[in-house]
């Protein structure tokens, strides 16, 4: 398969991922229901603690910026696509490894400089 074919096949990944997530951020977010309606939902439930509100609350919340998290990585990958820079570590400029890109098709960094920013 050549690069220019395995690209197609991981832009084609990036795009059913960015699917999926927008999916799962919108069931997360209660579909049409808004963040201050389900917010208001867990203060109905007078039989739950402030500490069970606020933690389950804060886990929600958690959950919504990585799933916006990892729309932002994903678009920025397609990005670098569409611009002739997929492939090519956002910090040093060398080659990632297509098996890494293949792992992780969001990956916008080689694994030293991945483990160097983490």
């Amino acid at each position: 398969m050549t690069t220019s074919n395995t690209y197609n096949a991981i832009k084609t990944q990036l795009l059913a991922q960015l699917a999926e997530s927008k999916s799962q951020l919108a069931t997360l977010r209660g579909g049409d229901v808004s963040r201050a309606e389900a917010s208001a939902e867990h203060f109905n439930h007078a039989e739950d603690s402030d500490a069970q509100l606020n933690s389950a609350r804060d886990l929600e919340f958690a959950m919504d910026a990585h799933e916006t998290d990892e729309q932002s990585q994903i678009m920025a990958a397609l990005q670098r696509i569409e611009t002739g820079t997929y492939g090519m570590c956002v910090d040093c400029g060398v080659q990632i490894p297509m098996a890494r890109l293949q792992a992780t098709p969001s990956a916008a960094r080689c694994i030293t400089c991945q483990e160097k920013l983490e």
